[in-house]
Formats: structure tokens, sequence, C-alpha cells
């Protein structure tokens, strides 16, 4: 062996060591805690290995499934798709501050509709789900409408809200911060808004165009207050003041500043997924996942022999490494996503079956083992590359246009083929370069 051989393969010791420790550092952890009560000065100082979990998405650990569309009438179509990404970070804000540990928000367009999908793993009170998106207000300011002088002389009670007030863009997509303030002259609860710069500026030029009219501030298409505008109003600052307690107000203020709708939203899907079954459904793909690995190994071996032996350590190496991208990057582990894991298995080694069969040919031109294997790796390249690349192409479009559950599926089909590559090229090839000048090179039934 020579030592750049030799080098590589220690490389790749270390490297499938370390990442081993990474996905099953929960069993090595066991093992360190039994040397730890040998009381062995030195095996105490044997650090534990950090414990990163899986990502599991909603079908696999259970929680909540909810669908919301967003009704984008009053936004300029130019706008819609900025207004959904703002409406994404909202909820997503708000349910991180109320506990909910990594929510799935995606923003969907079916046809000329607007939805927002919301998967709440672990949530599997579909109720309190939806309790804690419902509780994020829709702020809007409406201004006066210009009305006939005949129109003027009713009274308010015999005209409704629409008939009086008309909707400007300032919304609460553009609120900064929303705080509590109780008036020292009335001791009545105000709310203080605060807008961010762009909302700075149209608050100033709206308040500029109704000076005289009254501005309308709703919550949830509830009138809150309809002031009189004295005069322009810079610095993008603005105080809600009605009939409300303490109470009500901190909570439309804790509300507000967690996060205020820029567009309102209806609920129109939702369904909970049990942990019960979510637990199911891990087993039997693990139980998949295994069974595929077994079955792609056994066939190697028996086709390939020894050389199907060394590819199935370099399938060994895939695996780890795909397990700690996993949990690195990290990946969310849905059903389709370890449909994607899985697939790819069997792809991994179609690198390796097109590099044996190549050996194979060469061998039989009465090449030596060496110039055959050398061979059967350059020339067998082309159609290795060619063939990802389409594989790649294809899942790149299937994760550009498709819906969460299918980029999951590309995502991890992406992940698979790449790593498939390196381990069929550089693993499996280091393996077998170990084997030059040795006596298992010149039986040549072992490499078929």
């Amino acid at each position: 062996m020579d030592s750049k051989t030799k080098n590589k393969f220690i490389a790749i010791a270390l490297f499938a060591a370390v990442l081993s420790c990474l996905v099953f550092a929960q069993t090595i952890n066991k093992g360190i805690n039994v040397l730890k009560t040998k009381e062995v000065p030195l095996l105490e100082k044997i650090p534990f290995v950090p414990v990163k979990e899986f990502k599991l998405g909603l079908d696999l650990k259970g929680g909540s499934h909810l669908i919301y569309e967003a009704d984008l009438s009053a936004i300029a179509e130019r706008e819609k798709r900025e207004a959904m990404e703002g409406l994404r970070d909202v909820i997503e804000k708000r349910v991180n501050m109320l506990g909910v540990a990594e929510p799935q928000i995606v923003v969907q367009q079916v046809d000329d509709k607007y939805r927002l999908v919301v998967d709440l793993a672990g949530v599997m009170d579909v109720h309190q789900a939806i309790e804690m998106i419902g509780k994020t207000p829709y702020l809007e300011f409406r201004q006066e409408k210009s009305l006939p002088t005949s129109t003027q002389n009713n009274n308010d009670e015999e005209m409704s809200l629409q008939d009086i007030f008309e909707g400007t863009p300032l919304t609460g997509r553009f609120l900064k911060n929303a705080d509590l303030e109780i008036n020292q002259q009335t001791l009545q609860p105000e709310i203080l808004l605060e807008f961010n710069k762009e909302g700075a500026e149209l608050f100033e030029k709206i308040t500029s165009q109704n000076v005289g009219k009254r501005l309308a501030i709703f919550i949830d298409n509830a009138l809150i207050s309809a002031p009189v505008v004295q005069e322009k109003i810079a610095g993008g600052k603005a105080r809600i003041t009605g009939k409300f307690t303490v109470s009500e107000a901190r909570e439309i203020a804790r509300n507000l500043k967690a996060g205020a709708l820029p567009v309102p939203i209806t609920l129109i899907s939702q369904t909970t997924v049990g942990p019960v079954l979510g637990k199911a459904s891990l087993s039997q793909s693990l139980r998949a996942g295994l069974f595929g690995f077994l079955c792609v190994c056994l066939f190697m071996i028996v086709v390939y022999r020894f050389s199907g032996f060394l590819a199935c350590l370099a399938l060994a190496v895939y695996t780890v490494i795909m397990l700690s991208l996993f949990k690195l990057i990290p990946v969310t582990l849905t059903l389709a996503g370890i449909g994607g894991a899985i697939l790819s298995v069997g792809m991994a080694v179609d690198a390796n079956v097109l590099i044996f069969e190549r050996q194979k040919e060469e061998r039989k031109k009465g090449e030596v083992f060496e110039r055959a294997l050398e061979n059967g790796f350059k020339r067998s390249w082309p159609s290795i590359r060619d063939s990802n690349l389409t594989t790649l192409l294809i899942a790149l479009i299937m994760f550009s246009f498709g819906s969460s559950f299918v980029k999951g599926f590309a995502f991890t089909l992406s992940l698979g083929v790449v790593v498939s590559m390196f381990s069929a090229i550089i693993v499996t090839r280091t393996l077998m370069r170990m084997f030059l000048g040795t006596k298992l090179e010149k039986i040549k039934w072992l490499w078929r």
C-alpha cells in the first residue's frame, strides 16, 4: 500500500469514526458512563459526546397541521408575495414566543389564492394551536371617506362603518413596537404604537391628507377609536385610546408587539396526527431502511463478491455521513424525506455497479489488477456524472415547484446523490487500492 492510499484510508476512518460518535452519541455515552464507574482516574476524564437529536416532522412526531387562507384583496399584486412572507414571519414569531419548538410554516400559492401551511410538531391539541395563532390581532388604519353633503347630515348609527371609512395601506405589517401606558390625566390605559421607517412615512402621508378628518383604528375589524387628525404627524408614533381595561390593553399591546397580522387570515383546514401514529410511522420507516440496506449489501456481495463487500463498507460510511448531515443541517425528517433517503441507498451503489462492470471488462481484456481498477473508475466516471446530474436536476425542479412534503423528498434525495458520489469515487476506490500488491489481488475469483 502506497503512503497516499494509506493516508486517505486513515482520514476516511477517522472521519467516519467522528461522525459515528455524533450519530450514536447516546449509545456511546452509555459506554463511557460504564467506564467511569471502574474508578480509574484516567477513564474518569473521558468526556461525554454532545447529544444532538434528529429533527422529526409532524407525521413522525405527531402534532397539529393547519392551513390558513389569506385575504389579499386590499394588497397590490406586486406586493402580495411580500405580504405573505411578512405574514409567515409574524406567525412564526408568535408561535415561537408561545413555546412551540421549531414550527414549520410554508407559503403556498394555489391558483390565485395564497395559503399558509403551519405544522406544529408536538402540539396535540389542535384547538390550542388555533388559539395560539388566532390571538394575533389584525391592525389597520382606515380614513374617513369624502361623503356627499346630504349623507354627512346622517348620524353614524344610521350608516355602516364601510360607508364611513375606507382602508389605507397602513396595517400591522409596518408595526415595530407596541407598549401599554396609563394616561396621567384620565388614568385610562392607552396603547402606544411605533412604526418602522416605511410605516412612519405612510403614517405621515396619511395624516397630512386627512387633517380635520377622522382616522379610525381597527383591530380584527372592530372599531377601537376614531380620533380627528389635528395636524400632520411625523416620527412614526401613534396612540390607541378606547374603552378597555388595563388587562385588555396589556393583552392587545402584547399581541401587537408579538406580531400584528399584515393581512386577515381564515382557517380552512385542520388536522391532528397522534403521537402513537407518528411513532408507528417512524418505526416502519426505520425497518424499511434497514431492510433495504441489507438487501443491497446482500446483492452486492453475491454478485461482486469481495468488491461488493468493499462497496458495502463504503455504503456504511455513506449511511453515517447521511445521518450526521440530518442532525447537523438539520433536516426535518418526514415520511417523504425518509423515502428519499431510502431511495438514495440504492442509488448509492449504482455508481459502484458501473465501476465494477467496467473493471470486469478490463480484466477480460487481460489488464492487470491495478490498471483494470484505475480504468474502471476513469471510464465509468462520465456515466456516473451524467446519471447523477440528471437526478439532481429533477430533484431541483421538484424542490422548486413542489409542496413541503415533495420538497423534503427532493432534498434528501439530492443530499443522498451527492454523498453517494463521494462514497463511490473516494471511499470505494481507496478501499480497493489498499489491496494492490497483496495476495488477495491474485485471487481473481474474489474480484469476479
